[in-house]
């Protein structure tokens, strides 16, 4: 999903062709790094995103001992979905990692919303931990590992409210326009 968003914020902004979009994604960062992204799969997303009438080949460039370009435009319906993905992105994200391409293109949505969907997601981790927190586990480990089992809880706990604690520092970024 993220790989789309990418290609449709690109495509709100100028039309242009895969072979340039890869480019910029690799100077960002080497393809390969990015969940598995390969060549084929940007091209393949292109090739979904249009099937789905999102976007749209506006030009073919044809150069000499060179394949074609095709150079794509964002559709109305392209325009329209956009923000769905998005808001979608963010609700699916386990990780503010995951909300990068999201974070980067608030220009696309509500920021209200996206606020909303994010504390919605800090209240559900919230409640999740506090009735983990309540369970005694302690009868499942054998004896002699007492020590092990401090050491994962006092991690689950350092990363819960780590986790926590960034998606509120998030939250007052959004909402200060500060993102």
């Amino acid at each position: 999903m993220a790989i789309q968003i990418f290609i449709l914020t690109k495509l709100m902004e100028e039309n242009n062709y895969p072979y340039k979009l890869k480019k910029q994604i690799a100077e960002l960062q080497p393809l390969e790094t990015i969940n598995g992204l390969t060549e084929s799969k940007l091209y393949y997303h292109f090739e979904s995103l249009a099937k789905q009438g999102f976007i749209e080949v506006k030009e073919i460039i044809k150069e000499e001992h060179r394949p074609d370009k095709q150079v794509f435009a964002i559709t109305e319906k392209g325009q329209e979905v956009l923000p769905k993905k998005i808001y979608k992105l963010f609700e699916n994200a386990n990780s503010i990692g995951d909300m990068v391409i999201g974070l980067a293109n608030l220009k696309y949505v509500d920021r209200d919303k996206v606020v909303g969907i994010l504390e919605k997601k800090v209240n559900g981790i919230k409640t999740n931990w506090d009735k983990m927190s309540k369970f005694e586990g302690r009868h499942f480990i054998e004896p002699g590992q007492e020590i092990l089992a401090d050491f994962i809880g006092d991690y689950a706990n350092y990363r819960i409210n780590s986790s926590i604690q960034y998606f509120e520092r998030l939250i007052k970024h959004i909402q200060k326009e500060e993102i």
